[in-house]
């Protein structure tokens, strides 16, 4: 039972899953702290709030809707989605293409035939030698004696 659970643990993909989990807790802690203190407060300001959170406020009896914390949210995922997608997904995507060309040029390499050996072409030789030798008696002339 301890076996399988070190052989769990020591898999490579709970590590990596490790990893992400912490690095995207300190992304969203940067993510989180760019849109409450910069992004919310311009666009508040453009509302006349402190900040994003407190613009746009719709009272409706004792209930306060808070459009400007959803427009926030909104701003938050656009920016996680880009950072997501310029840092992680068009690197793996290139790093794809490049490899997908490298195995399509190995492969079209591999179906040209490979040049003979040594051996081949010295078998090839003696055999042209044999037939000529052969067709020199067969067309009548005599065969020399080798010195």
């Amino acid at each position: 039972m301890l076996n399988g659970f070190k052989q769990f643990i020591l898999r490579g993909n709970v590590i990596d899953l490790a990893v992400a989990v912490v690095i995207g807790a300190a992304f969203t802690a940067v993510v989180n702290a760019i849109v409450d203190k910069v992004l919310n407060p311009l666009i508040g300001a453009f509302f006349n709030a402190d900040s994003l959170a407190e613009a746009l406020p719709v009272h409706i009896g004792s209930a306060t809707l808070q459009f400007g914390a959803v427009i926030g949210a909104a701003i938050q995922f656009i920016l996680i989605a880009a950072v997501v997608y310029f840092a992680l997904v068009m690197p793996v995507n290139y790093l794809k293409r490049v490899s997908f060309r490298r195995v399509e040029q190995d492969e079209s390499d591999t179906s040209k035939p490979a040049p003979p050996t040594e051996l081949e072409l010295l078998a090839d030789i003696r055999d042209l030698l044999a037939g000529n030798t052969a067709a020199g008696t067969a067309a009548g002339g005599e065969e020399r004696p080798s010195s």
